[in-house]
């Protein structure tokens, strides 16, 4: 049986696919800082948090970590916006918190100088001081 062009198109395609990723290099990733603060939790998250103890007390047999997550789904569509008031509530308070922490580590970051080099335990007066002695 004779190929058609629909036959060849996809095959060509699939070798084009094949192909595509293999003459490029891959690029590292920047190393993550570890000081830098954790992301707040949505309110959905805080209600998990508190849903997933009460959870683990009511169903102390059940070892399925997707089970109690499409529970707790479950339970937040089911909640009302009043009932849902107090988790973003907490969720607000806790972005804030994180606001406030990722504004003063930015601000540690911004005044280290990465072409520095790491200062010794004197301080620059000391140095100077050191450097006149010197003369």
């Amino acid at each position: 049986m004779p190929k058609t062009k629909a036959d060849t198109r996809a095959a060509d395609s699939r070798l084009k696919r094949k192909g595509a990723g293999a003459g490029r290099k891959q690029t590292k990733k920047a190393a993550k800082d570890p000081n830098k603060p954790k992301r707040p939790p949505s309110a959905f998250f805080v209600f998990m948090a508190e849903f997933r103890e009460q959870y683990k007390k009511d169903h102390p047999n059940n070892k399925s970590v997707a089970v109690v997550g499409k529970a707790g789904g479950e339970k937040w569509k089911s909640l009302s916006d009043a009932e849902k008031a107090p988790y973003i509530a907490k969720a607000e308070k806790k972005k804030e918190e994180y606001d406030r922490t990722i504004q003063t580590y930015n601000k540690r970051l911004e005044g280290k100088n990465p072409s520095e080099e790491e200062e010794s335990d004197k301080s620059r007066s000391e140095v100077n001081d050191d450097e006149d002695d010197d003369e």
